[in-house]
């Protein structure tokens, strides 16, 4: 398999569309290619960033006003007789008759059967006097509780985060985040809405503080042992390591990532590349340390080896050097 096949391939993959033979096909390839491992975790990275955000149902409020749009805009036109809506389906349909005559025929009539039915349904419906169900009881509490409307934040509408503030002594965090006026919730580490908070606050791309922030709270759950899978909180961390400007930041996505780094090959390339392209030398050397466990892998060897004689940085090499003559040559 050629590279330009395994990005087509990786895509397809990415959304569960690869057939199996193919998918073991590809992995085989990326394990011996570098740029194919790249291209994946960039596209699994633009998932991750679509899935900050899920797609949320239209608030109830802008639907209802819709429909009372367009009720007055149908109420404003004058009213069309049978004779006017069956002139202009025959208008609509003549312009196929010469290319498919009976077909046109046949959609002619059902469509003026069909459109004069719906203008009696619709006739109907006007007439007929309309009803609101009574809210519901957990509707009316909705509405009379404040914390109930911030416990559950509406993310499609989130702008940004603007501060995250962890409470002493506890698992309890303050997040601030704006939509088209700045809002304010409290909640647990384990809440999900918190979570994806603290997620939408790693791509805050005006406050390096609040991406701080929230990648620190999220690499010491996964320090913690709590759940921090690859599909969510991991990634997160993963996107934050490659790409985040800030040193601080990074230091703290490599952090939270260490407990997986002998488990999950995906965070071990992302450990690697931080190893052989961050332009922080502190980073680099805590990459080296946490490889240290896998340094059998085939991978992690070529990167130490290549470090260990090229590299600019003479601390970099000795530490790289150190940690190879610690394992046996592979036969």
């Amino acid at each position: 398999m050629n590279c330009e096949v395994a990005h087509e391939r990786i895509v397809t993959a990415a959304y569960g569309e690869l057939p199996d033979e193919q998918v073991h096909e590809l992995e085989r390839h990326m394990e011996s290619c570098l740029d194919c491992r790249r291209e994946r975790e960039q596209v699994l990275a633009v998932q991750v960033l679509a899935a900050a955000l899920p797609v949320q149902e239209p608030d109830p409020n802008l639907i209802a006003r819709a429909r009372m749009r367009l009720d007055e805009a149908l109420d404003a036109l004058p009213p069309r007789r049978w004779y006017e809506r069956f002139a202009q389906k025959l208008r609509n349909g003549l312009a196929g008759l010469q290319s498919a005559p009976l077909a046109a025929a046949l959609v002619l009539v059902l469509g003026a059967g069909a459109g004069g039915f719906g203008g009696y349904r619709y006739a109907q419906h006007r007439a007929t006097p309309r009803s609101t169900p009574p809210p519901t009881a957990s509707a009316v509490v909705a509405s009379q509780s404040p914390q109930a409307d911030a416990a559950q934040p509406q993310l499609s509408n989130v702008a940004s985060v603007s501060s995250v503030v962890r409470r002493p002594g506890g698992e309890i965090v303050d997040v601030t985040y704006n939509e088209v006026m700045p809002h304010h919730i409290v909640g647990s580490l384990d809440d999900p809405a918190i979570r994806q908070l603290l997620m939408i606050g790693t791509e805050n791309p005006n406050s390096a503080r609040v991406r701080d922030d929230s990648v620190k709270l999220l690499a010491s759950e996964c320090l913690a042992g709590h759940s921090c899978r690859p599909s969510g909180i991991r990634d997160a961390l993963i996107v934050a390591l490659r790409y985040d400007a800030s040193p601080e930041v990074r230091e703290q996505a490599l952090a939270g990532l260490e407990p997986y780094v002998a488990e999950d090959v995906r965070v071990r390339d992302a450990v690697l590349e931080a190893l052989m392209n961050d332009t922080d030398p502190k980073i680099r050397s805590a990459s080296i340390s946490m490889l240290a466990p896998v340094e059998a892998d085939t991978s992690v060897r070529q990167v130490l080896n290549t470090v260990s004689t090229s590299d600019d940085n003479p601390h970099i090499r000795f530490v790289s050097r150190q940690i190879l003559s610690q394992v046996p040559e592979i036969q």
